[in-house]
């Protein structure tokens, strides 16, 4: 006789062996974890941070950009004002 619920059997099977890859301890179990994790966080993070010359702007670069940019919006609606 065959198995009676077949798909639950599968998914059982396939709980087991990653099980046994997770908790093993096998050094080649390890290093394909390592390998996993830095495809699924390092995609992203280099997606990111692509494109970005000018990420290592300081605090007060930031703060001079963004008062000159509110200066010139008042200026502008203050001129529309009129």
């Amino acid at each position: 006789m065959g198995k009676s619920n077949g798909g639950a059997s599968s998914l059982g099977g396939f709980r087991a062996k990653m099980e046994h890859y997770v908790y093993s301890g096998e050094k080649k179990h390890v290093l394909a974890g390592i390998g996993i994790f830095t495809v699924i966080f390092g995609i992203p993070w280099y997606l990111m941070n692509q494109g970005s010359n000018n990420k290592h702007r300081s605090h007060q670069d930031y703060m001079e950009k963004a008062d000159k940019a509110r200066k010139a919006r008042l200026s502008s609606s203050s001129s529309s004002d009129k």
